[in-house]
C-alpha cells in the first residue's frame, strides 16, 4: 500500500501551482472544474510520484484556521529536497520572497535536518534534508 494523495483546499488555485511548482518542482496536472458543485482541481505531481490535489469551491465553507497554527490531526506535509544544502538553499530562497520561516534550518532530536515555513494558504510545510 501507498498514499495515492494528499488534498488540500486553497482560495487560488494558480498560486498554489505557481508555489509548489516554482520551490518543489511539481508538474500541475489537467485543470478540473465541475461548476454544478462549485469545485475546481489540479493535481500536481512530483518526480518521486507523490501527488496534492490542490481544491478550491466556492458551495463550501472549509473552516479557515490561523495561518500556521498547530491543529488536532494532519498538521504539515513534509517535502525533502535531498540534502542539507538544498534545505539551506530553499529556505532561504522562500525567505527571501516573503515566505513566512517559522523554524531552522537545524538538526531536530529525531533526526531530521529541516526548516519549517508557510505556504501561501498558510500550511505549515517542513522542507527536509
Amino acid at each position: 500500500m501507498r498514499i495515492e494523495h494528499i488534498a488540500l483546499w486553497t482560495t487560488d488555485l494558480d498560486r498554489c501551482k505557481q508555489f509548489y511548482s516554482t520551490y518543489f518542482g511539481a508538474v500541475a496536472g489537467a485543470h478540473y472544474a465541475n461548476p454544478a458543485k462549485g469545485f475546481e482541481s489540479c493535481f500536481l505531481s512530483f518526480t518521486d510520484g507523490a501527488r496534492i490535489e490542490a481544491m478550491k469551491t466556492t458551495t463550501l465553507a472549509p473552516v479557515v484556521i490561523e495561518a500556521g497554527a498547530q491543529r488536532m490531526g494532519f498538521t504539515h506535509l513534509a517535502i525533502a529536497v535531498g540534502s542539507e544544502q538544498q534545505v539551506d538553499t530553499l529556505t532561504q530562497r522562500l525567505k527571501d520572497d516573503g515566505f513566512p520561516i517559522l523554524d531552522g534550518p537545524r538538526h531536530t532530536g529525531d533526526g531530521y535536518y529541516e526548516s519549517v515555513i508557510l505556504d501561501p494558504d498558510g500550511n505549515r510545510l517542513e522542507i527536509t534534508a
